[in-house]
């Protein structure tokens, strides 16, 4: 799949910078940089220091951690914010990308060709389950790993059910151009604040972010592809956890409705050899967005480590 924007080449590199496209408001410039494959991988870059990687969790795309905790964490840290295959301009192969194992991979390729250097990589979500695997993947390449919210172990979910069925070839790609994309333009609204409570979704986040740009048919299909790849791809890391030598800190908060805390987030830190867990009251799924220095924090200690 070819990526979302034209793109032009910087040079004779390997990274590609995107132009600005309507319909995004406010949202950040990208570049893309070529990974696993011959994907783009999209990004945005901020601050100076030792270097971080954002990973976003499902049904968002980068401006989740632009809009949230990058501005802050790039006051310490050289900030890479991705898109996740398939999501925002970064590209993906159908059937083959839903894995938390295999956007790790992804990504950890974009990592190297954009000359990172030992990064902590933080992930809120499905994105944390990337960072997770990540570092059970590539243990030496990175200082640690800092999961927001993660979602670590297999269970039934809703998007299972709602988004599932576009992971199906012909018939889902169908079902996300026509009544599916019906269905989105009425339900994603109440899904992206639902992920923000108890708390209110906040008012730049409600301003900026591209919500009708990630609600696209084909962000849709991989949000299917993802949910359907959750199930074996959590099922090997909870076996994996237990041989993790990367020093991780989960943060979690006691109000979560999306992803429970402590079946995921407690249970994996007990699994995990170097894990800390922090339970933050009042918190939400959407966390890093009101507990911004609790994100720094960890992300510093992971870095002294």
């Amino acid at each position: 799949m070819p990526v979302a924007d034209t793109a032009f080449r910087e040079g004779g590199s390997n990274v590609l910078a995107l132009p600005p496209r309507q319909g995004r408001g406010t949202s950040p410039d990208r570049r893309v940089v070529r990974a696993l494959g011959g994907r783009g991988i999209a990004y945005v870059e901020a601050g100076s220091g030792p270097d971080l990687v954002l990973i976003h969790g499902a049904l968002l795309t980068l401006e989740d951690m632009w809009l949230g905790p990058m501005t802050a964490l790039s006051r310490h840290f050289r900030v890479i914010a991705v898109d996740r295959p398939g999501h925002g301009a970064s590209d993906r192969i159908r059937l083959t990308d839903g894995s938390p194992w295999t956007q790790a991979e992804i990504i950890r390729d974009a990592v190297q060709a954009l000359g990172l250097h030992r990064p902590v990589i933080v992930g809120h979500s499905f994105g944390g389950a990337v960072a997770l695997s990540y570092a059970m993947s590539f243990p030496d390449e990175i200082a640690g790993v800092v999961a927001i919210a993660p979602i670590c172990f297999p269970e039934p979910r809703l998007e299972n059910v709602l988004f599932g069925p576009r992971a199906i070839p012909v018939l889902g790609d169908a079902l996300a151009f026509t009544g599916g994309a019906v269905v989105d333009t009425a339900l994603m609204p109440l899904l992206w604040r639902a992920m923000f409570l108890p708390q209110q979704m906040p008012p730049r986040f409600a301003a900026e972010f591209p919500f009708a740009w990630a609600r696209r048919p084909a962000p849709m299909i991989a949000n299917g592809e993802d949910a359907m790849a959750l199930w074996p791809g959590l099922a090997r890391s909870a076996m994996s956890y237990a041989t993790c030598r990367s020093p991780v800190h989960i943060l979690g908060g006691d109000s979560d409705i999306v992803v429970s805390t402590m079946f995921h987030g407690w249970n994996a830190a007990q699994l995990i050899p170097d894990a800390q867990f922090e339970l933050i009251g009042g918190a939400g799924h959407m966390l890093h967005h009101f507990h911004t220095e609790e994100v720094i924090a960890a992300a510093l200690a992971i870095g002294r480590r």
